[in-house]
């Protein structure tokens, strides 16, 4: 029954695609055409007279727009248009335009895209309205919108034509709107504290910076195998080496991984460094970052996310990974110090290690924060003080060689950002990368290559440095309450529909 129903649909909208090309057709014959129209002299926005009746009431103004509903009542209708930021009602009338013109006006279709040229006034029912003087055809839709009382509802036609759920959810656009501005707000936090925004390639000869998957592709001049950026943070470290002090970048990173709510191959992130400080700075930093952002969209830093309720307010908790297990499992690493020990734990709690070359103390502490704290950690909370094993770009910590100054920040259960004491001795960062091609070779497609031109840039000498990475994608969910990753991107990657 529902794909007979789908082939009348789909009959239904080709017999009106045919409709509107026939009109197309005849506007065209009569030289009409709206396709050649370059350029319309727009005057002012919907919102702007709305937002400011008093200044244009009675005065003429040229507005522009979708049509998104209309009404005919013999010699005289209404229209309604929508521009990029609001929607306007006009009244056309055959004394207005004239015979001719309001015939063609009856014709237009829901879709089309007019500019209407009158004064402002407002009805009977207060309505703010454009009394149209004039109304021009400038682009012709050929294809019918979704059915105006239930708009465009599928998720998954939603993501693939975003062009439709903009015109038909106007809540989708604010999204949007409020993702630029988080962005500007980063950006804006950032240069006031001196960083220097960079580019660095997204192309490179060994993929590093992270603990990921790669996209591959060819370059064909040098016949040479590259990899998609992975991370932006090997590269930035180089400009720190470099002399510059405080650096970021915000930009694309791509990871050959799975798709879920959660996760899209292509996403934006948001990686900064400053030398002379450490991680203890990079959780003030954040902490300022993702309020001052809050208050930059919503207002306030107590949001609900899905429906929790989310405080922002600084002064977040901090724990140690080791302390947030043994508050939520009762397991206390500081007493467990071998592999063996670490490794029966996991066992006799029913914890699997997936990975031989991962049955190390360290290891399990992961699993173990994995399996019993990540998703109990509902307000922000810095988790800090990760094992060596799992932070290949970590400094050690002074206090316990065994573990690394780096903090991950978790919100509603998930993490948010990243950030390290980075590693500046070279030696040390030499004998991490081994281990990390060790992993490689024995099948983790995941762990990191050798980068010998990073080594000798840290040879070189790097200052104490702080770095911290965001994943901007994710402050944007959280901050526009989505629920899925693909809600806060234009243009999420999709199944091609006629794959199989």
């Amino acid at each position: 029954m529902n794909e007979n129903n789908e082939q009348i649909e789909e009959l239904d909208i080709n017999h009106l695609m045919q409709i509107r090309r026939d009109k197309l057709k005849e506007l065209q014959e009569q030289g009409k055409n709206p396709f050649e129209i370059t350029k319309f002299n727009r005057t002012n926005t919907a919102k702007e007279i709305k937002d400011n009746y008093e200044q244009f009431e009675q005065k003429d103004v040229t507005v522009a727009g979708r049509i998104i509903a209309k009404r005919i009542m013999g010699k005289a209708s209404f229209c309604t248009i929508q521009d990029s930021d609001e929607k306007i009602q006009s009244y056309v009338s055959i004394n207005d335009l004239g015979e001719e013109s309001y015939k063609a006006f009856k014709t237009f279709d829901i879709g089309d895209i007019i500019g209407i040229t009158g004064f402002v006034f407002k009805t009977r029912t207060e309505e703010i309205s454009v009394h149209a003087k004039e109304v021009t055809l400038l682009s012709k839709s050929l294809r019918p919108l979704p059915e105006k009382f239930h708009g465009l509802k599928d998720m998954d036609l939603r993501y693939r034509q975003r062009y439709v759920d903009l015109i038909m959810n106007p809540e989708v656009k604010e999204t949007f709107i409020k993702r630029s501005q988080i962005i500007s707000e980063i950006r804006r936090i950032l240069d006031e504290k001196g960083y220097l925004e960079v580019e660095t390639p997204v192309l490179n000869t060994i993929s590093g910076g992270a603990t990921a998957k790669p996209f591959i592709t060819h370059h064909n001049a040098l016949d040479l195998q590259m990899y998609l950026r992975i991370a932006t943070e090997l590269n930035l470290k180089r400009l720190i080496v470099g002399g510059y002090d405080k650096v970021y970048e915000m930009g694309r990173i791509f990871r050959n991984e799975g798709m879920d709510i959660r996760h899209n191959p292509e996403f934006t992130s948001i990686e900064l460094y400053a030398a002379y400080q450490d991680y203890n700075d990079m959780m003030d930093i954040t902490e300022e970052i993702f309020t001052k952002c809050a208050m930059k969209v919503l207002g306030t830093t107590k949001i609900t996310y899905q429906g929790q309720e989310i405080d922002l307010t600084p002064g977040w908790k901090r724990i140690t990974m080791i302390d947030s297990i043994k508050e939520a499992s009762g397991v206390d690493f500081n007493e467990i110090n071998t592999d063996e020990e670490a490794v029966a734990l996991a066992k006799e709690r029913g914890i699997e290690i997936p990975d031989k070359t991962k049955e190390t103390r360290g290891d399990v502490i992961s699993l173990f924060f994995d399996e019993y704290v990540e998703k109990t950690l509902i307000q922000p909370t810095f988790i800090y003080d990760y094992p060596v094993e799992i932070s290949p770009l970590a400094k050690r910590s002074s206090k316990d060689p065994r573990l690394t100054e780096r903090f991950e920040v978790f919100i509603g259960g998930r993490e948010y950002g990243n950030a390290f004491s980075e590693l500046n001795d070279p030696i040390d960062q030499y004998e991490r990368f081994k281990k990390q091609v060790e992993a490689r070779e024995a099948g983790d497609e995941e762990a990191g290559m050798m980068d010998e031109d990073f080594i000798q840039a840290l040879e070189y000498g790097m200052p104490p440095t702080g770095g911290l990475g965001i994943g901007i994608d994710r402050l944007i969910m959280l901050l526009t309450d989505s629920a899925s990753v693909r809600d806060v991107l234009l243009f999420p990657t999709m199944k091609p529909l006629n794959y199989t």
